[in-house]
């Protein structure tokens, strides 16, 4: 008699509910153990070994070296995340390797001490020539270089400073593109203007990593997405560019040269620095010492501080984060302990709304308002302070918190009335409905989507369009509140766009989480908010096609290679706590609690929970950008099956199988 499949057997098929009532204790403890005195969380936020290989390059360029024992810290956690299989660095837990993360780590152990012969850095440096070598890593990395002359000039696309006189009517304009894209950009016009060369203290090169001298390469190689009728146009804009641009008249210069200063210090942002994200916040230390500006100038004191807060040091290792995600953690435990319930999960929760109250930005006009000037600010950040960048998924998943809190309690019964904080929230979220009906995640209407193919964007992310899952989140805020398609055209709008952006299996695109078990979660809460019929056509293709992947043991899992652009259906991969979770979550909200497929990944959730009441995760789960940058959330391994076991725990006890929540 031949095996019976993984997924028909019994000990991967029946939990009871007394079972996940246990697990869901023992995850809420543990959840709640793990905030902070004042009520939030913030998780670590970890990418790959890009950040803290740019970190010690940052620092030697400064010659400002790192202590001996945070250099050896950060050196063990680049010799650990190395592949054992291709011996370069990936993206991802177990991806492929990725030529600009492993020239820079390769180029930051170096700078540490490690020995170019060592084995683990002659493999590396093979692994990089026999791809081509390190020509083919990307505009940003070759930037690196060419600041520490490994690489000419001419390896970088040219970024002339005067991009910061141009008319907004002009093909290309700082609103063009999106937030993390202006706060790095600027300050790198400024670098590429000055040239400087870093002082590098150990003499440390690589051009060992280069299969011929750099300076002999006349044409370097472009990101696979610039294969466009675009590309041949741009790449003579920019030979043009590169004869003209040393002539560029003096005083221009020096305008464009202050406009871009005043644009970086107006947005400097204290500790937490411009942008908020690493990349930024390093770029404009550079930018700053560039233009002479002494180490004590307390504009430089202040950029410096905020590239130290994002570095994160273990007992053996150390890493540095892209950035740091206090809000978003905050605000999806809440949601998890509510629908944990209990009184002291309740008063967690109520602790980190009370928490999140005072960070809405209720008094600048970010960034966002170059599109939307009529509309008052009222977002939440994802990060402790970064006012001039709201981002609309938070926003909407701290209204929905304070909205839930508020129905249960009672406006200001164990905490705030948060009335007002939700209507300014909800206000500015509908203000930023771009004209397709969709919400993307920082501004609206950013769809210039001819600037992905400029020279600088081989990323191909230089854009922040309306997105599904965004969309969806702004769709369960407004249904949550009360809104309804005939009593809400922002409503009715959002969820045009949001159906008619299903893929045809059924499934929907996951900008900001991996993938389309992310984009499928956030869209089937938000149809079940708005009222979707669940036995309409397109909520009966997406459960159909969430039951399809379930993998053999229960669970459910996606990797990065769901983005690539050659994608032409799931792919199958290891299942993982929190895409299992959103797979549930997704299920439930379609009116399946009752499934099988969902009693196997309930089943699945109990099994694998630690003795500490928590799930481990090493794969990556979330997206910075797709194919370039992506992101391993620890927190959601924390809260995201907490909330799953919890959610079915309440409709199988309740009288309605129906979510009435947002997500």
């Amino acid at each position: 008699m031949g095996k019976v499949e993984t997924l028909h057997r019994k000990s991967t098929q029946d939990v009871t509910l007394d079972e996940v009532e246990r697990r869901v204790s023992a995850a809420s403890r543990a959840l709640t153990q793990l905030a902070q005195a004042d009520g939030h969380w913030c998780f670590e936020l970890e990418a790959d070994a890009t950040i803290p290989s740019e970190y010690i390059l940052y620092h030697h360029f400064r010659a400002s070296i790192p202590p001996r024992e945070l250099e050896e810290k950060i050196a063990v956690y680049l010799r650990r995340t190395q592949s054992p299989l291709h011996h370069g660095w990936a993206l991802v837990h177990e991806g492929p390797l990725d030529m600009s993360a492993t020239v820079k780590a390769y180029f930051a152990l170096k700078m540490i001490g490690d020995s170019p012969d060592a084995p683990h850095m002659r493999r590396a440096r093979d692994a990089i020539l026999q791809r081509g070598g390190a020509a083919h890593a990307n505009v940003f990395t070759r930037t690196l270089l060419a600041l520490y002359g490994e690489v000419p000039w001419s390896a970088v696309p040219v970024m002339p400073v005067e991009v910061m006189l141009l008319p907004r009517w002009f093909p290309f304009h700082l609103d063009k593109v999106s937030y993390w894209a202006r706060t790095v950009m600027v300050p790198l016009f400024i670098l590429q203007m000055k040239k400087p060369r870093a002082k590098n203290p150990r003499g440390i090169g690589v051009r060992e990593l280069f299969t011929q001298d750099p300076a002999r390469i006349r044409r370097w190689p472009s990101g696979a997405q610039e294969a466009s009728p675009w590309r041949p146009v741009f790449a003579v804009i920019d030979d043009i560019l590169r004869v003209v641009e040393p002539l560029f008249p003096a005083g221009p210069r020096a305008k464009a040269v202050d406009k871009a200063v005043a644009f970086v210090s107006e947005r400097l942002n204290g500790e937490d620095g411009l942008g908020a994200i690493f990349p930024a916040i390093a770029n404009s230390v550079l930018m700053y010492e560039a233009l002479g500006y002494p180490e004590d100038h307390p504009l430089v004191v202040t950029a410096r501080s905020a590239v130290e807060k994002l570095v994160t040091v273990k007992e053996h290792e150390a890493y540095v984060q892209p950035c740091l995600s206090p809000v978003w953690d905050t605000a999806l435990a809440a949601h998890a302990l509510m629908e944990a319930g209990g009184p002291e999960n309740e008063r967690q929760a109520r602790a980190a709304l009370e928490w999140l109250k005072p960070l809405q930005v209720l008094d600048i006009k970010g960034d966002w308002a170059a599109r939307k000037p009529d509309v008052r600010p009222g977002g939440w950040a994802f990060q402790y302070n970064n006012p001039h960048y709201p981002d609309l998924d938070d926003t909407a998943v701290v209204a929905m918190a304070m909205d839930r809190a508020q129905t249960r309690l009672g406006p200001g019964e164990g905490g705030s009335d948060y009335t007002q904080s939700i209507a300014r929230a909800r206000e500015w979220i509908e203000g930023l409905q771009s004209r397709d009906g969709g919400f993307a995640a920082f501004d609206a209407d950013n769809t210039y989507h001819y600037l992905n193919y400029i020279p600088f964007s081989d990323h191909g992310a230089l854009l922040d369009p309306p997105t599904a899952d965004v969309t969806a989140r702004c769709i369960s805020m407004l249904a949550q509140l009360g809104e309804t398609k005939a009593t809400s055209p922002a409503l009715a709008r959002a969820v045009d766009y949001l159906l008619a952006d299903q893929e045809e299996d059924g499934s929907w695109y996951g900008r900001w989480g991996m993938n389309y078990i992310y984009g499928t979660w956030s869209a089937l809460c938000a149809l079940n908010a708005a009222g979707q019929d669940p036995s309409s056509a397109p909520i009966r293709k997406a459960v159909e096609w969430l039951v399809a992947i379930q993998n053999p043991d229960g669970g459910w899992g996606e990797d990065a290679a769901s983005y690539k652009l050659e994608y032409r259906g799931y792919e199958r991969a290891g299942s993982t706590a929190s895409q299992t979770a959103w797979a549930l979550i997704a299920l439930m909200a379609a009116g399946e609690a009752d499934h099988p497929a969902v009693a196997r990944g309930i089943n699945y959730l109990a099994r694998t929970q630690g003795a500490d009441g928590l799930w481990g995760e090493e794969f990556y789960t979330g997206t910075g950008f797709p194919r370039v940058f992506y992101l391993r959330y620890h927190g959601y391994a924390k809260f995201f099956p907490l909330w799953a076991l919890a959610r079915y725990r309440n409709l199988q006890r309740g009288n309605s199988r129906r979510v009435a929540v947002g997500m």
